[in-house]
């Protein structure tokens, strides 16, 4: 699946290059990598839920999983540094692509309801960052084998500068932001 290289490379970039006049091709900004990261707080009571959790993500993005461990020991929740309690995934290259394409053409038109994307969910610094409340809307996972509705977050991390800059970059490669 290089049709979004290929998209980026033929339409996108000289896009950015006319809109903001680039001395460089350089200065265009680009699509670095995308982390999807799924938090399971359930995990401290159940070892076998975070084996679900990463099976479910490498099933849906295409690359293994790893676990995530707490940082700090919080009494209030029973958690004790080093447990592990959720998963993540980052993404490079082809998969990258990959997987944005079947986000932004498969996925996200099956939730239900969907009208776009939050447009202002950038972090000030050209990364922009989306929260799903089920992994069911990916085809590749059946509805029979989920254990728990769990939701995600995805962040797309881009070398833009300015949240403008990053916010044209999804647009022209396909981000079906509200108007």
């Amino acid at each position: 699946m290089a049709r979004l290289n290929d998209m980026y490379k033929a339409e996108v970039a000289p896009a950015l290059m006319k809109k903001y006049s680039y001395k460089s091709v350089m200065q265009i900004p680009k699509l670095d990598k995308i982390v999807v990261n799924v938090g399971a707080g359930d995990a401290k009571d159940n070892t076998k839920v975070i084996d679900s959790v990463i099976n479910d993500l490498t099933i849906i993005t295409g690359q293994k999983a790893v676990p995530t461990y707490a940082k700090k020991s919080v009494a209030n929740f029973k958690l004790r540094q080093g447990m592990k309690i959720g998963a993540k995934v980052t993404l490079r290259g082809e998969k990258m692509y990959e997987f944005m394409d079947r986000l932004f053409n498969f996925a996200l038109p099956r939730v239900r309801d969907f009208k776009g994307i939050n447009p202002n969910a950038f972090d000030g610094r050209g990364n922009y960052s989306l929260g799903l409340k089920e992994q069911l809307i990916f085809p590749e996972i059946e509805y029979d084998k989920v254990e728990k509705i769990r939701g995600m977050d995805i962040c797309f991390v881009t070398t833009a500068n300015t949240d403008d800059e990053a916010r044209e970059l999804l647009t022209l490669m396909g981000a079906p932001f509200a108007k």
